[in-house]
């Protein structure tokens, strides 16, 4: 091939590419966070109280409101609070929290906590009441360390830290239930 027609072939490579990307059907993938697998008929989804299983008070009204809150940050649907006149219902039930000591300091005073959270959701299609996503079994964990108290019954040591975590937890559940939700994963 001559020095001439170089250029002019590789210019024709690169444009027989660019067509081909065109011309061929799409992969199937797509970016993160903006498609949905529901049925193009689901507009509005009820997201009622979810059910406080355990003994954290006012649980339930904080992930609850962090799902909405995601789900509306999705900018699709239309959520509402009922159960009626909607769509799908997400429902949802937060089972157990426990808070176990994972290290301790020499004194045997816990220096580091893992909070572990178990919630069950299912979205259900009012229209056929089918069951469009599930997970009966979610598990959530957050470590943290204990703020240095005085002594074991020291309550500093314990209660602002463990609010933190259990904000920073509930945050990434809602987060990732509504990921699979929309995103079929």
């Amino acid at each position: 091939m001559t020095q001439a027609l170089r250029p002019l072939v590789t210019a024709l490579a690169v444009v027989g590419v660019l067509a081909g990307g065109v011309a061929t059907p799409g992969c199937g993938y797509s970016l993160a966070g903006r498609g949905s697998f529901l049925p193009d008929y689901i507009q509005v989804i009820g997201v009622p109280m979810f059910t406080n299983r355990t003994k954290l008070f006012n649980l339930e009204t904080q992930m609850t409101d962090k799902v909405r809150a995601e789900l509306i940050g999705r900018g699709r649907y239309r959520i509402v609070p009922e159960a009626t006149g909607v769509d799908a219902v997400l429902n949802g039930e937060l089972a157990a929290v426990e808070i176990q000591p994972l290290s301790f300091t020499n004194q045997q005073l816990a220096s580091r906590y893992v909070i572990t959270m178990v919630a069950r959701m299912e979205l259900r299609d009012v229209r056929d009441n089918s069951v469009l996503w599930e997970n009966p079994g979610l598990v959530f964990r957050q470590e943290y360390e204990a703020q240095s108290g005085n002594t074991a019954l020291d309550p500093n040591a314990f209660f602002a830290q463990d609010l933190n975590a259990l904000d920073r937890m509930t945050n990434d559940m809602a987060r990732t239930i509504v990921s699979a939700i929309l995103e079929a994963f």
